[in-house]
């Protein structure tokens, strides 16, 4: 799915629980205008609408986006093709996706131990 290479290009996500459109759209690459017409075209993306319809996004909302980045921009699939694989994943897909939760993970208990050592 997301390959390394594409990973180093994009920033890293923050350890914030919740992200703008605006600050996804920087994080991603991905202007807001893409962004909403993917909501309609994926049913996994499904960020959270508060107050005046402001859209919400999470962690994995944000590593989904870079995988349908990757898939259209960079593997050259159309929208049915990625829509297709993305709800087809194997278990591969998967545990690539666990990987990368677990990297962003450890990177975010580092960032907290060393908070708390300063303390």
């Amino acid at each position: 799915m997301l390959e390394p290479s594409n990973n180093n290009e994009l920033p890293v996500i923050p350890g914030k629980r919740y992200f703008t459109i605006g600050e996804v759209s920087e994080l991603c690459d991905v202007k807001p205008h893409v962004l909403r017409y993917w909501e309609q075209e994926f049913t996994q993306l499904k960020p959270v609408k508060r107050r005046g319809n402001r859209r919400y996004y999470q962690r994995q909302d944000v590593i989904m986006i870079r995988q349908i980045r990757s898939l259209l921009y960079d593997q050259g699939y159309t929208i049915g093709g990625a829509r297709q694989k993305l709800s087809g994943e194997d278990a591969r897909d998967d545990v690539t996706k666990s990987s990368q939760l677990i990297r962003q993970m450890i990177t975010e208990l580092e960032d907290v131990l060393f908070v708390l050592k300063d303390h």
